[in-house]
This record gives C-alpha cells, sequence and structure tokens, in this order.
C-alpha cells in the first residue's frame, strides 16, 4: 500500500473513531441530563406535596423521610432523605424547568444550589458554563474562594458582568487573583521552598495552573532567556492572555519581596513589551508571584498609573472560610477608611 493511500486509510479510521467517541460523549451527557430533570421533578412534586401541609416544616421533615423509607431500599443511595432534600432544594433555587443548563450533571447542580448567595452563584454558573469546568473543578474553585478573591480588587458587578460575558477585562486586576491557590501543587508543609523547586510543580501541574490563573490564559515558555550584551537572564514562566491580548509574565519569589524584585521584574516588562510585543497587542503585565508582600512597599516601588506590574501573593493549601472572611472585612475597612479620608479632604478644601 502507497504512503499516501495509508494516510487516507489512517485519516479514514480516525474519523470513525471521532465520530464514536463523540457519540459516546453525548450519550453519556443525555443521561446525565435525564437525571437532572429527574430530580427536579422530584422536587416540584415534593414541594407540591408539602405546601398543603398545615405545619410546612414539621410535614416537610417527615414527607421526606418516609418517602425516603419507600424509595431507598428500592432504587438505591441516590434517593436518600439527604438526596431528596436536595431536590427539593433544587427546585427552589431553579423553578424554572427551560432554564436548566444541559451541559451540567447533577454533582455540579448540587454544589450550585448549596450557594445561598445569589451573585455568587451565578459568578460560579457562568464560569463553569465558559469554561466548561467539571464538577471536580468546580468544586475545587468554589472551596478556594475564586468569588471573593476576584471581589477584594473589584466590585460585585464588575466580576459578574466579566463572568456573564458583557464585557472584556480592561484590566489586570479584574482577572489576576491576589492571592493565589496553589494547593494542588500537593506540596509538603515546609517553612520554605526553591524557587526551581515550585516552579518546577507549576509546570507539572500545568492545567491546574491555568485554571488557577484565570480566563484566557495560555502558556508559552518556562525559563525565557533574556542577553543583554554581556548579561544573561531567565524570565521563570510566560503566558500569554487572549482577554487581555497581552504577554503575561512570572516571576517566581518563595520569599517577601523587596525593590529590587519589583525592579527586575519591570526590566523583564520593558524588554517584552519593546522586542516581543506585536504593535495592535496591549502591553506586557508582569506579576511577582511571590510568598509574601508589603503592599505599601509595592505601591511606592511603582508609579500612580501603574497598570502593568502585579504582586500576587501565593497561598499552599486551600483558604478556611475564616481566613477568606477576614481578608473580606480586613479590605472593607480599608475601602471605608479611604472612603472617610476623601470626605474629609473634600471638607477642608
Amino acid at each position: 500500500m502507497s504512503g499516501e493511500k495509508l494516510q487516507l486509510r489512517n485519516e479514514f479510521i480516525s474519523d470513525i473513531k471521532g465520530i464514536i467517541e463523540t457519540a459516546k460523549i453525548n450519550a453519556i451527557r443525555s443521561v446525565d441530563f435525564q437525571r437532572v430533570i429527574m430530580y427536579w421533578k422530584m422536587g416540584e412534586r415534593i414541594v407540591v406535596e408539602e405546601q398543603q401541609g398545615k405545619t410546612r416544616a414539621e410535614y416537610g421533615s417527615y414527607l421526606l423521610q418516609n418517602l425516603a423509607k419507600q424509595l431507598e431500599p428500592e432504587y438505591g443511595s441516590g434517593f436518600s432523605y439527604r438526596q431528596l432534600a436536595f431536590c427539593r432544594q433544587f427546585y427552589y433555587t431553579f423553578p424554572i424547568v427551560n432554564a436548566l443548563r444541559s451541559q451540567f450533571n447533577w454533582y455540579q447542580y448540587r454544589l450550585l444550589i448549596q450557594i445561598d448567595n445569589i451573585d455568587k452563584r451565578e459568578y460560579y454558573e457562568q464560569e463553569a458554563l465558559h469554561n466548561v469546568w467539571t464538577g471536580r473543578q468546580l468544586e475545587r474553585q468554589i472551596n478556594s474562594g475564586l468569588y471573593e478573591r476576584l471581589l477584594l480588587s473589584n466590585d460585585k458587578e464588575s466580576v459578574l458582568a466579566v463572568a456573564r460575558r458583557e464585557r472584556i477585562p480592561e484590566n489586570p486586576s479584574e482577572i489576576i487573583k491576589d492571592p493565589m491557590v496553589l494547593e494542588f501543587l500537593g506540596l509538603e508543609r515546609k517553612t520554605a521552598y526553591y524557587e526551581k523547586n515550585l516552579e518546577s510543580a507549576l509546570i507539572d501541574n500545568l492545567q491546574q495552573f491555568l485554571l488557577e490563573l484565570g480566563n484566557g490564559f495560555s502558556f508559552v515558555a518556562r525559563q525565557r532567556r533574556i542577553l543583554l550584551e554581556d548579561d544573561e537572564f531567565s524570565i521563570d514562566l510566560v503566558c500569554y492572555n487572549r482577554l487581555l491580548r497581552c504577554f503575561v509574565l512570572f516571576d517566581i519569589k518563595t520569599k517577601k519581596i523587596t525593590h529590587k524584585d519589583i525592579g527586575q521584574l519591570q526590566m523583564y516588562v520593558n524588554y517584552y513589551d519593546r522586542e516581543e510585543k506585536l504593535p495592535d497587542e496591549n502591553p506586557t503585565i508582569g506579576i511577582l508571584l511571590c510568598a509574601a508582600k508589603n503592599n505599601t512597599l509595592v505601591k511606592y516601588s511603582l508609579p500612580e498609573d501603574n497598570k502593568t506590574i502585579l504582586a500576587s501573593q501565593y497561598q499552599l493549601y486551600l483558604p478556611t472560610e475564616n481566613q477568606l472572611l477576614t481578608e473580606l472585612q480586613r479590605e472593607l475597612k480599608n475601602f471605608e477608611e479611604k472612603n472617610h479620608e476623601n470626605e474629609e479632604y473634600k471638607t477642608t478644601v
């Protein structure tokens, strides 16, 4: 058989395999969505029956317990009291069946209905839809406080508008998270790590790292070599963001950053702007991924109109709910103090 015929045969076989795999995926999705519809209809029927009871709370609990006793022996744990309670909550949270998304399975919907805040739930729903997150990826983003971390540097409407695709992010702070949570690296709890070890771990878990970075990121290079006359430098990681339409350079520091670190990253950014950036692309962004930072030092090491150099502190372990709440309260207090200072200034003037 000639090389040309062999190639055509291989392409034919590849096409047939592609058809089979696509059909399998669609079949699984169809079954998963039918399960979603089943649970929604059960939730609807439970609510209708429950609302006939005079003492709704007591009657509702009795109704679910009795129903679980009837269903679980015959149909299994998927119809336990807890699962039936989720069905009821599912109907209350998503009362319009035609609004359910066929891309989501029951596991994803179960994660969403446990989010009480409507804006927060909509954000995760939109992000899961547009980024094709699996259930595990959605769970990880919820547990890492993605929504709260973005709110630390943006207002709620901006975060939701970007998630809904109503606007394209104009500022790096709209999609760059601070802190970044890198628990997926699986690193042991140690007081310090070498930068090369952290960088290698990020590359080994590149897919998860890009997921943590957020929308529009793609990997370009690691240890990008720069030669300036006789001096040689290496940029730890180079990415590109198609939403911001610019290169994003990462300099990894496993210690508290200094003004010298900021200056070095600024040099990398300047080099990329002058040597790599195309005329129609936006200015390069530099991110210091650091173990600790002094926000005041960062502020005064950069010009007031800075939009290209950011410092993002990383965490190797998932934050607790208390940590997220404390951080949000701290940011809210800073915001209120800043507004108060502005009002006092206007009054004196």
